[in-house]
């Protein structure tokens, strides 16, 4: 017997939590179904609508303002203004601790490769770091967690002009932890306040933390650490270290494996989890039935195909990185569903001269109809039941573009959105 529901998402990115998410407030039965864990974990954190455009010339102050201007099937363009405020909306409203909603203009954060990064949400966690706060900042990395050069970090926001003076040291974490140790066994000691064995004895994590940091200030009143600062209370941690530091603290937006990411993905997995929706990791879709419409999809499961039974689906797959489009010396492909790619078939014509040119792999997803359903090459609805959203779309460079997150939100919630309806 099949599983049913309502609305089922395959794919358990940003785009398939906010299509299911979407789906399950308008009062759909949701099944999210996904081969792998979420990438979210490798996520910085932060939630990047638009910050650069094709075209122009440097950040984009406001992304809302710019989105009229992208190319007409860029999916910005197909769901339109109203829908990628929408799905920040269900963001905001989903996920707590978050900063930026009080505007549209793009905030500048600065990250742990000592880059500016425009973004129009970011953990609260980061906020007394924002590029446009003038008060001169000292980066602290650790020397056995080698993501983060804090020096190297500092000398390039330095480089980079930024309106502050900025500073890096390393230090020795309290406990002197290993090399391979994760950015969870650091934010666990942090959030328990551990006892740990610093400077010769027994002492609380943060206040032998704080006195390494201490040692290291020389006037500067904000102190930027990598995003390790506390799982279960990150604000307990961070204003206790402000405390013993008389300074402000905040994290640097960091690279994989992101706290960050981990926090966020738990929120919206509570949010989905409040919102009745069923979720199921760790089973790929081995395929399906349907000619003009999708009856059914088959999850494997310990050797085993299991139907699943909706009347609408969302595809959430991710793109070429997340193995949502396909590609092979035959072409590229959509792997679930099989629907059309537009790709060159001469594959020179995929890539350009240089690693930062105008690539057109970059943009490689398929194509949609107004209403996010996936058309074939000439034109026509795949599958009347199927929607389209996130990374597996085409038309735009999120790399380029600074526009992940933040098509994944929009093109989510409009595709969730429109699933449920019309089941109605």
């Amino acid at each position: 017997m099949a599983v049913e529901s309502d609305v089922l998402v395959v794919g358990g990115g940003l785009a398939g939590l906010a299509s299911a998410l979407a789906a399950a407030r308008e009062g759909a039965s949701v099944r999210l179904v996904s081969h792998r864990e979420s990438t979210l974990r490798n996520a910085s954190g932060l939630v990047d609508v638009l910050g650069y455009a094709p075209g122009r010339d440097g950040p984009v102050v406001d992304p809302f303002a710019a989105i009229p201007d992208l190319p007409d099937r860029h999916p910005y363009r197909v769901v339109g203004v109203d829908a990628v405020r929408e799905g920040l909306a269900l963001f905001d409203d989903a996920v707590p601790g978050y900063e930026g909603g009080h505007t549209d203009r793009n905030a500048l954060l600065p990250t742990h490769g000592g880059t500016v990064k425009p973004t129009a949400r970011y953990p609260r966690g980061a906020s007394a770091g924002v590029a446009s706060d003038g008060r001169d900042a000292l980066l602290v990395g650790f020397g056995s967690l080698l993501d983060f050069d804090a020096p190297r970090a500092a000398a390039h926001l330095a480089a980079a002009g930024v309106p502050f003076d900025a500073r890096g040291v390393t230090v020795g974490f309290p406990g002197e932890l290993r090399a391979d140790a994760g950015v969870t066994r650091y934010a666990r000691l942090l959030d328990e306040n551990a006892t740990v064995d610093a400077d010769g004895r027994q002492r609380p994590v943060r206040e032998a933390l704080a006195e390494r940091v201490t040692a290291a200030l020389d006037g500067e009143n904000r102190v930027g650490f990598p995003a390790i600062l506390g799982d279960d209370a990150p604000a307990d941690v961070r204003a206790d270290l402000a405390d013993r530091l008389g300074a402000a603290v905040f994290e640097v937006p960091p690279g994989p494996p992101s706290l960050p990411g981990l926090r966020l993905e738990d929120a919206l997995f509570d949010a989905l989890d409040a919102a009745g929706a069923s979720v199921e990791t760790g089973n790929p879709v081995a395929g399906f039935d349907g000619t003009d419409r999708i009856e059914r999809v088959y999850v494997e499961k310990h050797g085993a195909r299991i139907p699943n039974a909706a009347d609408e689906y969302v595809l959430a797959t991710g793109g070429l990185v997340g193995k949502g489009v396909a590609s092979d010396r035959s072409g590229v492909r959509e792997p679930v569903f099989g629907c059309h790619v537009p790709h060159p078939e001469d594959r020179t014509e995929w890539y350009a001269d240089g690693a930062f040119g105008d690539h057109a792999f970059a943009r490689f997803g398929v194509t949609t109809d107004d209403d996010l359903r996936p058309v074939d090459a000439a034109g026509g609805v795949e599958f009347a039941n199927l929607r389209a959203a996130g990374a597996v779309l085409g038309g735009y460079d999120f790399a380029a573009e600074k526009s992940g997150t933040g098509v994944s939100l929009a093109t989510g919630y409009a595709a969730g959105t429109a699933a449920a309806e019309a089941t109605r």
